[in-house]
């Protein structure tokens, strides 16, 4: 009787943590990547407005900013960070802003409005055409969000 007793008493002590855990992961976003958003939310504005800088560092370089954010329940984007920014520049604070601004309507799939974290690639001075703005773009892909 005796053995039964330490197994038991640490099933039950596992039954709390196992329900923490799984609340935990139901309340986590999904992370999405951009390709595959609009399953979830559309971007309602087709323009934005940034403050870009008059002087700084490769400011007229072709390069790109990674910006990840979660797209809040409302639609407004929040914890906007800037990811990566290739090549090194002064144009990070300028990706962030326009992020920022972005507003999204929930998809038909998402009707309940389910928050999501993704990331958008903004490009700078990219050459003309779909081979130079896909070259521009790439280093800035991030990895850990699913296809």
């Amino acid at each position: 009787m005796h053995s039964r007793a330490p197994r038991l008493v640490r099933s039950l002590l596992l039954v709390p943590a196992l329900l923490c855990a799984a609340s935990a992961w139901a309340q986590s976003n999904h992370r999405i990547d951009p390709q595959n958003l609009y399953h979830y939310w559309i971007r309602l504005n087709t323009k934005v407005d940034t403050d870009l800088p008059n002087s700084g560092l490769n400011l007229d370089k072709p390069g790109c900013a990674a910006v990840t954010y979660t797209i809040g329940s409302d639609g407004v984007p929040m914890n906007v960070q800037l990811a990566k920014l290739v090549p090194r520049s002064d144009l990070g604070n300028a990706a962030v802003t326009a992020v920022k601004n972005f507003r999204y309507g929930p998809s038909l799939t998402n009707r309940i409005g389910q928050p999501i974290d993704t990331y958008y690639v903004v490009p700078f001075n990219s050459p003309d055409g779909a081979d130079g703005m896909q070259k521009v773009m790439e280093p800035c892909k991030l990895p850990g969000y699913g296809q």
